[in-house]
């Protein structure tokens, strides 16, 4: 598929003064990718935009942002699951409208009492309004609240620069049904793992062809079990049928070089196992 083209059923400390949008997630968020590798996917740099999404002074997770599209292409995170409450408050990313704003997301309301007006934080990226009254899709997580080990970790995955337009059965099916349960399953055994979830862009848009709505999203993870073992699996679904196919690792890249058509596509550093 060509790039140009409702609910969902850990962080580290930095200093101030660092910023969300960043030329290199290696130089300023590495700890949240498999022995510090962002994914080798090979679209067209001019079109996006690299994001350390940053909540009370910690860079919580990455994400690479189709800026004219406007959702994320893949969010970076490390599964560490907590009990806190679920969030309800949405943010949006000062730094997509103007470099010299704050480098911390935001609501939009107090983003645009600074100076910013709507029509400059919609040009930037997908807005709350943009999500109303959708028929058979709403916000989709690609890193989940459910895989963040407390209330501000969570709080920080409640950006729109890591949503797009899911199908709802499957937002709260058989996807809903991977995050919650088959990740349980998957990290036993594991002592840290890392998580990358994406999106395919697709020929459709909602919000009047604002925002783009996927053809299909994907999910894979790399795990330490020892200093010797590393465990990695993966997922994709269709973004219109509620239904959720498992592959190995080389399979789900193999398959992704396919839809974003590149010649090769790599996740994860190589140590990890493509079987």
């Amino acid at each position: 598929m060509l790039l140009g083209l409702l609910l969902i059923c850990v962080g580290w400390h930095t200093t101030p003064g660092g910023a969300e949008v960043v030329t290199s997630f290696e130089a300023t968020c590495p700890r949240v990718f498999f022995r510090n590798t962002p994914p080798r996917i090979g679209l067209t740099p001019a079109r996006l935009v690299r994001i350390c999404q940053r909540y009370e002074n910690q860079y919580r997770y990455a994400t690479m942002y189709d800026k004219p599209n406007r959702i994320p292409l893949y969010s970076a995170y490390i599964y560490t699951p907590g009990n806190a409450k679920r969030p309800q408050n949405w943010m949006v990313e000062p730094q997509l409208v103007r470099s010299s704003l704050q480098p911390e997301m935001t609501s939009e309301k107090d983003l645009l009492k600074k100076r910013v007006t709507l029509a400059e934080l919609r040009e930037s990226q997908a807005v709350l309004q943009d999500y109303k009254n959708l028929i058979d899709y709403n916000r989709g997580h690609l890193n989940p609240n459910s895989h963040q080990p407390d209330l501000d970790a969570k709080k920080s995955t409640f950006t729109l620069t890591n949503t797009v337009p899911q199908y709802t059965k499957l937002n709260c099916g058989s996807w809903e049904n991977y995050e919650d349960k088959t990740m349980k399953v998957k990290t036993q055994g594991c002592k840290e793992t890392f998580a990358v979830v994406g999106a395919v862009p697709g020929n459709n848009y909602i919000a009047g062809g604002r925002v783009n709505k996927p053809s299909h999203l994907w999910s894979a993870a790399c795990c330490y079990i020892n200093n010797n073992r590393i465990r990695s699996w993966a997922m994709i679904a269709t973004n219109d049928k509620d239904a959720v196919e498992e592959l190995t690792l080389g399979q789900l890249e193999g398959k992704l070089a396919g839809l974003y058509q590149q010649n090769s596509i790599s996740l994860f550093h190589s140590d990890c196992p493509r079987q």
